[in-house]
């Protein structure tokens, strides 16, 4: 019979990995008590490996490697706010795309009937006529159009200065009929001016009409004529000294020596646009025989002439 204390031969053996491999199954801090082994650990010795169970780590929050520990709410409803967005911007597009071919059918129309679209871009602060010189007009033409211009602006100057000299003249007793007469020329002139001839001249040389050109001579001579009557002013047809000339400038400083300096300036100014005037109605002129449109000018007005007597 075996003895009480005796190991139990069934029982499996315990084997320490951290055991010399002089001895077998006990180690120097292993001894057997009661068929059953212990094992006192001492300072710096590693406990056996079949015996040690490590406890689970506790669990870590979410924000465990957040700095603010901020929570993000992601919406469901996102992916259908975004359909809906992107059909509304279809829409638009498909909006925007069925007007820019309608307004493209409108001017291939016009430009079909002849009629050419112009946007109003000058003055460029307050724009009140259609003007690009650059953008329009042949490039052997534009340095004379631009003189045809600067004579426009130069009547815009004389009548404006008109108006200034004449108003001197008016508060220093002249009467208020002469400023009347001068704030008459200059709401008539300068866009009578732009009307009957530079517009004709200005289309005449971006298509190239023969018509137009002979509109533009017709009535630019009538504007020489008037520029030349003014620098002079004699008191025939208009009341003297509502124009800044010379005869009424020599009136006038005998009295009033700052007005008739005024008007000395005037009449100085409508000297130089009258020089201006001649000058460009010359050139026109010398291009307008040279390119050949004096013999188109006369062929269409025979035609014109014989359609009207059919």
């Amino acid at each position: 019979m075996a003895g009480r204390y005796d190991s139990n031969p069934f029982a499996e053996e315990e084997v320490n990995p951290f055991a010399e491999q002089g001895g077998r199954g006990k180690s120097a801090g292993q001894s057997n008590y009661g068929g059953g082994a212990f094992y006192t650990s001492y300072p710096g010795s590693v406990p056996a490996a079949s015996n040690s169970r490590l406890s689970p780590l506790p669990h870590e929050p979410a924000d465990f490697y957040s700095d603010r520990g901020a929570t993000v709410d992601i919406p469901l409803d996102s992916s259908k706010d975004l359909k809906k967005k992107e059909r509304e911007l279809q829409a638009k597009e498909a909006e925007l795309n069925k007007r820019e071919k309608e307004l493209k059918r409108r001017e291939e129309a016009a430009q079909r009937a002849g009629i050419v679209i112009e946007e109003k871009n000058w003055p460029p602060f307050f724009p009140i006529i259609h003007h690009d010189i650059a953008g329009e007009i042949p490039i052997h033409l534009q340095r004379l159009l631009y003189f045809a211009f600067a004579s426009l602006l130069g009547l815009f100057i004389c009548l404006f200065w008109n108006i200034i000299a004449v108003t001197a003249a008016w508060i220093k007793g002249e009467g208020v009929k002469i400023w009347f007469l001068a704030i008459i020329y200059f709401i008539s002139g300068v866009p009578g001016a732009y009307v009957l001839w530079y517009r004709p001249l200005y289309r005449a040389m971006r298509t190239e009409s023969a018509l137009k050109f002979g509109w533009f001579f017709l009535f630019y001579l009538l504007h020489i004529g008037f520029v030349i009557y003014s620098a002079v002013a004699p008191p025939i047809i208009f009341k003297g000294k509502s124009l800044t000339g010379i005869l009424p400038a020599i009136d006038v400083i005998g009295d009033h020596v700052i007005v008739g300096i005024f008007y000395f300036i005037g009449f100085g100014f409508f000297c130089i646009e009258s020089l201006l005037s001649v000058w460009v109605i010359q050139q026109v002129y010398l291009y307008f025989r040279g390119s050949g449109k004096a013999a188109e000018m006369k062929r269409e007005a025979a035609r014109g002439a014989m359609r009207a007597a059919i």
